[in-house]
């Protein structure tokens, strides 16, 4: 086991007798530091906690090196939500809203009307891989499910909650064959797992991973594996928005610079924070000496 604070993991469990295994996630700390870095709505923060949870819940599935991005998009009242989680478990996420336009009762279908969601996987080495569907579920869990159908071909079941103020979540997936050859007994297999997780109610997500599993297949083997840490780090430096301006092209970033009023000022969508330039930094960064502080201006 690691030796951080149980706050935010995933934990994988794998049944004994059945071709199927699963993932719990449970993101409390990194979940609260997005929250805290923007005055979301309820049902903004709602959503973008399932994005999380389903995100690590991928992550842990995957294992490999790189980032893994989902972006829900649509037309409505929530236009973007993003989540991005390195291969290294540092997870961020945020999202764009009309905060007028969002009654707190409002459903996925309203509040992101005719979306779709898109997974990029972007390893290390290797080709990119992305595919898009359509948010056609009546909640987050359905979507992914669907998406895991119709790109993945693979049988997969979502399960996202932030009831309990933690973004929680379960995944069930189906195995190759292997411990059941039979059609029909693994079909039977499935539909029993997926059934018996179905019943999970709200206040139950309060539980530990071990006491959930003993509540849903007391009947069956599982194993369950040691906890795998997340924790929220945000990849925005100095430096990065530094290479932004430098990709503008000298005359452009200069001119930039005067048109701010003399500071270029660059916001991280995801963590807020703010790294300023001005003439002196935009100068120095075209001279090839970095992103240090070029002038005595405090930013």
């Amino acid at each position: 086991m690691s030796d951080l604070p149980d706050t935010d993991f995933t934990q994988r469990f794998i049944f004994d007798d059945r071709d199927v295994r699963g993932e719990w996630v449970t993101l409390e700390d990194s979940y609260a530091a997005v929250l805290a870095r923007h005055q979301y709505p309820a049902p903004v923060q709602a959503l973008l906690g399932e994005l999380m949870a389903a995100t690590a819940l991928l992550v842990g599935a995957l294992k490999f090196d790189g980032l893994l991005i989902l972006q829900a998009r649509s037309q409505g009242p929530i236009p973007l939500l993003m989540v991005e989680c390195s291969g290294e478990r540092d997870i961020r996420g945020m999202a764009r809203y009309e905060a007028d336009q969002i009654p707190a009762d409002a459903s996925l279908a309203q509040l992101m009307p005719d979306g779709h969601l898109t997974l990029t996987i972007d390893p290390v080495k290797g080709q990119r891989y992305q595919g898009t569907v359509d948010l056609d579920g009546a909640n987050l869990s359905e979507c992914f499910t669907n998406y895991f159908v119709q790109s993945q071909q693979l049988n997969t079941r979502f399960w996202l909650d932030t009831t309990t103020g933690k973004a929680r979540g379960l995944l069930l997936q189906q195995l190759p064959r292997d411990r059941q050859p039979d059609d029909e007994e693994r079909e039977e297999s499935w539909q029993h797992v997926i059934a018996l997780a179905s019943t999970l109610k709200p206040e139950e997500w309060s539980l530990e991973n071990e006491t959930l599993l003993h509540r849903l297949y007391h009947e069956d083997a599982v194993r369950l594996f040691d906890i795998q840490p997340l924790r929220f780090k945000c990849s925005c430096s100095r430096e990065r928005s530094g290479n932004a301006l430098v990709s503008l092209g000298e005359h452009d970033a200069k001119q930039l610079v005067e048109e701010c009023g003399g500071t270029v000022e660059i916001d991280c969508q995801f963590c807020n924070e703010r790294y300023f330039f001005d003439a002196s930094d935009v100068a120095q960064l075209f001279a090839g000496g970095g992103t240090d502080l070029a002038s005595d201006t405090r930013h």
